[in-house]
Order: structure tokens, then C-alpha cells, then sequence
């Protein structure tokens, strides 16, 4: 009877964003024991492999071949390798392409297993201060100028706590365009996360502009922008509609199918009123135009 080929395991093994000895002893047994270790970039991977000598073969899975390459490490764990996958720092598959390997190796019923460590995501949102119940993380910002303007419009009204990366070369340009954008908001700017010369500012976007306008930014940034209260939001909503006449108020409901009375309660609640308010105040508009 012929034997079956034991299949492989593709394993996300989380490594340090800065300080090296933020590895946790499973991903260093992990890292010891595979057959492969897939890394965004070797060169940089090897330094850590070097420092705590491990001697597993390396190869580049990044941006440029992930597709390709994937197929070709997916192939050799249905022959039976195990392979860890290791990104430049922090955690696999958050803002790098680890997610494509990831998901072919779901596909093609080969086991996956995360192995939990630094992430400068949640790094940088529990130094910040800033509500962590909720919040939502864009990564690096699309560099499309169309697709850039959409994601930095929807933040005008975000209430989530948000989390933005940012190379120092863009840095100067990212704090403009969401001043410039969105206002004045808190944010708290972090760089060098776990490094000797860590960091954290918290302040203003726009003395964020005015700050790094005077000073060049060094190391790679974390941006945490502060939510906006829901009450601001609402209050600058119901001025919006105070400014507009309540009979085309009711008539924008109306045409969208609503029957009056629905109509006067979103008009109410757009307007922060009760619906008794909203019919005083037609009744006062036609008892005006009947005159």
C-alpha cells in the first residue's frame, strides 16, 4: 500500500518592530524548526536570524512576486515542507502581502497558524491615549490621487479612533492633506516604536503641519487621529438643515417614497426637533403663503 504525503503548514510568525529582543520563544522555535522561511526581504530578515543563529534557508516572497511565489510555496507544502513567513516587522499580512499566501494555502486545504507578536498598529494605539473601543486601520494611504481623496474624505465624519502609516518622506504631506481636509483634529504622531529614540507627540493636525514644516521627520511614523464626537457631528448636521426651507425639507422625503407623517419624523430628527415643532412650523409656513 503506498504511503501518503504528510502535507506542510504554513506558519505567520510575528517578529520585532525595532527592538530584538521582542520575540517571543515560539516564533524563535518556529523559525528554528521549518524547512523555509519566506521573508519580505532577506536582507533585513537575516539580521535577526543571524542574531539569534538560526540557519534555515531563506527566500523573497514581497509586493513583486507574491503571486507567483506563493503558487511555488504553496507546491512545496502539499509535498510536505513547513514554511514560516516573516515580514520586515511586526505581524504578517498587516500591510504587506502576506494575506495573498495566506489565503491560497486556505484554499488548497493546507493548515495555517498565526503566532502572535509585536504589531505597530497596536503599538502605537495604546501609547496614544485615544479611545480603543473602537477603531479602524488604513495602513498606508492609496497613492492614487483619486482613491487618496475618497479614504481622506471619509474620515471627515469618522468617529473611530484611526490608524494611518507613514514613511518620513511622506509624512510632511500626509499632516497637510488631512488638515487641509478634515480640519483640526487631535492626533498623536508616533515614530521609532520599542527603538532607543521612541516617540510620541500629541497634538494638533495643525500644529503637526506647523512642527514638522520646521523640523525634518526621521524613522517610520504611526499616525493615531482622534475620532470625532458624534455630538459635533450631529450638531453641524442639524444647522446644515435649519438653513433649509422645512417645505423642501419635507418635499426631499416625500419623493423618496415616504408618506407624510414618516416624512415630518425625519425631518424631526434631522433637524433636532420633535415632530410637533416640525408641524407648527408648516402649519405657520401655509398659513403664511395663504395670506
Amino acid at each position: 500500500m503506498e504511503e501518503t504525503q504528510k502535507q506542510g503548514m504554513l506558519y505567520l510568525c510575528a517578529t520585532p518592530i525595532g527592538n530584538l529582543s521582542d520575540i517571543t520563544g515560539r516564533v524563535l522555535e518556529t523559525l528554528r524548526n521549518v524547512d523555509i522561511i519566506a521573508a519580505e526581504d532577506t536582507r533585513n530578515s537575516i539580521k535577526l536570524l543571524n542574531h539569534y543563529q538560526i540557519k534555515v534557508p531563506l527566500t523573497s516572497y514581497h509586493e513583486y512576486n507574491k503571486y507567483d511565489k506563493a503558487r511555488e510555496l504553496v507546491d512545496r507544502m502539499q509535498n510536505g515542507a513547513s514554511v514560516a513567513l516573516v515580514t520586515d516587522a511586526g505581524t504578517p499580512s498587516i500591510s504587506d502581502p502576506g494575506e495573498v499566501l495566506t489565503n491560497m494555502c486556505h484554499d488548497a486545504g493546507i493548515k495555517v497558524t498565526s503566532l502572535p507578536g509585536p504589531c505597530a498598529l497596536i503599538t502605537a494605539l495604546s501609547l496614544s491615549g485615544f479611545s480603543a473601543r473602537r477603531f479602524v486601520f488604513e495602513g498606508f494611504l492609496p497613492s492614487d490621487g483619486k482613491t487618496r481623496r475618497e479614504v481622506i474624505g471619509d474620515l471627515m465624519n469618522e468617529t473611530r479612533t484611526t490608524i494611518i502609516y507613514e514613511a518620513p518622506h511622506h509624512l510632511k504631506g500626509t499632516l497637510f492633506e488631512l488638515y487641509e481636509n478634515i480640519g483640526d483634529r487631535n492626533i498623536a504622531i508616533c515614530r521609532e516604536l520599542t527603538k532607543k529614540f521612541e516617540e510620541v507627540k500629541r497634538m494638533r493636525l495643525l500644529e503637526a503641519v506647523e512642527y514638522y514644516n520646521e523640523h525634518e521627520p526621521k524613522g517610520e511614523f504611526v499616525l493615531i487621529l482622534e475620532g470625532r464626537s458624534r455630538r459635533t457631528i450631529k450638531e453641524e448636521q442639524e444647522k446644515d438643515w435649519a438653513d433649509t426651507d422645512i417645505n423642501e425639507h419635507m418635499k426631499l422625503y416625500e419623493e423618496m417614497g415616504y408618506d407624510r407623517m414618516e416624512a415630518m419624523k425625519k425631518v424631526a430628527a434631522d433637524r433636532g426637533v420633535s415632530k410637533r415643532d416640525v408641524y407648527r412650523d408648516l402649519i405657520k409656513k401655509d398659513s403664511v403663503q395663504e395670506q
